[in-house]
């Protein structure tokens, strides 16, 4: 119990030590011991690094899943340790009512049966993503985390630890020159000789054990020598590693390198499900509209027809359904002439004119041979 209350005690006037110093440092009343410039230049990668992977980490979340709501159900379960329940994704889900709707509007329909192929192939476009997304987190997310998470608290667990050494080899310096002012004014009061009256020696007393306060409280050149040793090894293992950087680096390459393989995969077999969609759907289309061509042009020709008065043509046309092609031309030379005499007048004219003159012609001659006979 007492070894532990001691060494509680002289932890905390460390700390207390500590907090002084750095206090100072900041209101620029102390003196600060520089790190190497090599080492601040680790320190300023490493620190980079971790910022720009932590917005790397947040933004490829949000690719991966764009709902903030489900991102954070997934945090939840991640932190609790708990399996995260299966989520269709979105293809999926349009995949599923865009089966349904064919199937209701009726499978052996074009539009219905259309619809049931755009639905199979939204699903595999959602089997795609979600291909996608496992193949992300394992080879690019674990690995950017691995180092957010494990490496860079390890880095900064050193850190630390260096900032702490330098903290008490700045309070060792700083003892050091009080130590060196206490010798300086002990000098002093031994070189002047004492007055007969009473403040002088109140004085010399309180410099006296103001002198050996300092002299106590400043570990002198000793305790400097150990904080420098202590604090030159810990710059060295903060050295190394930081120094591991590079490797981090190059692991993150190959993490990005998995990515964009997995990317580029995800792209291909998006863009063969959809070329085979677009295929099928204009097949389809295609023949839909070469079945619906005929009836038709039949119902164009016999409108025009019935305007031209072309009553006959029109049954014939009707009652011989099993040869369109020849009907249609039938139809059409006959509506061709019917307009070409409906747009010359002066044939009507002269046409219509021509049986009266052969009729009188034939009553004259029926007459005159009436009077022969008699």
């Amino acid at each position: 119990g007492v070894m532990d209350l001691t060494r509680f005690a002289v932890d905390a006037g460390q700390f207390i030590n500590r907090a002084v110093q750095y206090t100072g440092e900041s209101l620029g009343q102390a003196d600060k011991t520089e790190l190497d410039p090599g080492l601040e230049e680790l320190i300023a990668r490493t620190d980079a690094t971790k910022s720009w992977t932590d917005q790397i980490i947040s933004q490829t979340e949000v690719l991966l899943q764009p709902s903030p709501g489900a991102r954070l159900e997934d945090r939840l379960y991640a932190q609790l340790e708990w399996s995260v329940p299966p989520r269709p994704r979105p293809h999926e889900l349009l995949g599923d009512e865009m089966t349904q709707a064919g199937m209701e509007i009726g499978s052996n329909t074009p539009y219905g049966s259309a619809l049931m192929r755009c639905g199979e192939a939204q699903k595999q476009l959602g089997e795609a993503e979600k291909q996608f997304v496992q193949s992300t987190n394992i080879h690019f997310l674990t690995p950017l985390r691995s180092f957010t998470e494990g490496e860079y608290r390890a880095i900064q667990d050193e850190r630390k630890m260096l900032v702490n050494k330098r903290l008490d080899l700045d309070i060792a310096k700083t003892r050091l020159r009080k130590a060196h002012e206490a010798d300086r004014e002990a000098r002093n009061l031994n070189a002047n000789p004492l007055d007969d009256d009473y403040l002088s020696h109140v004085s010399y007393m309180f410099s006296f054990l103001r002198v050996k306060w300092l002299k106590v409280s400043g570990c002198a050149e000793m305790e400097l020598r150990i904080c420098q040793s202590l604090f030159d090894r810990q710059s060295e293992i903060t050295r190394r590693v930081l120094e591991g950087i590079s490797n981090t680096h190059t692991d993150h390459m190959r993490s990005l390198s998995d990515f964009v393989d997995a990317q580029a995969c995800y792209f291909a077999q998006c863009n063969q499900h959809a070329q085979e969609l677009q295929k099928q759907l204009a097949s389809r289309t295609i023949n839909t509209l070469t079945d619906a061509a005929p009836a038709s042009s039949q119902t164009v020709t016999f409108s025009a027809l019935a305007v031209n008065g072309a009553d006959s043509v029109t049954t014939t046309a009707a009652s011989s359904p099993s040869q369109p092609s020849q009907t249609a031309n039938a139809v059409t030379a006959e509506s061709v002439t019917a307009n070409e005499k409906a747009a010359d007048p002066q044939t009507t004219d002269e046409t219509s004119e021509q049986p009266i003159v052969n009729e009188e012609d034939v009553q004259e001659s029926s007459s005159g041979s009436q009077n022969v006979v008699q």
